[in-house]
């Protein structure tokens, strides 16, 4: 990954220091930004903080099997539901069902 010149610029010096800087100065700024990016992706690694750095990540829906540590959460016992109560709710919906037949909106 090649870092640009800009963005060192913008990011280690005011832009009325940036002038007075010569080509080789310029280039080496690059080239120790090049190598920190690196030193902190290498070491988000070590601490088991990600595959990406913080402030790193792409844009939208993650990709399965890949989530995020704030949202990896230890799953939870599903509740159920018995077979009285399963009835329950089907003959209920069977009503509704008849009633709005019955009522013509369907």
């Amino acid at each position: 990954m090649r870092v640009t010149l800009i963005s060192v610029l913008a990011y280690l010096l005011p832009m009325n220091d940036i002038l007075s800087l010569t080509p080789a100065q310029l280039n080496r700024a690059a080239d120790l930004k090049e190598e920190i990016i690196k030193l902190e992706q290498e070491l988000s690694l070590l601490l088991g903080s990600g595959s990406m750095p913080a402030g790193k990540r792409k844009p939208g829906r993650p990709k399965k099997g890949i989530v995020p540590d704030a949202l990896d959460k230890p799953k939870t016992k599903r509740r159920k539901m018995s077979a009285v109560a399963r009835a329950k709710m089907a003959a209920a919906a069977k009503a509704r069902w008849a009633k709005a037949k019955a009522g013509g909106k369907n």
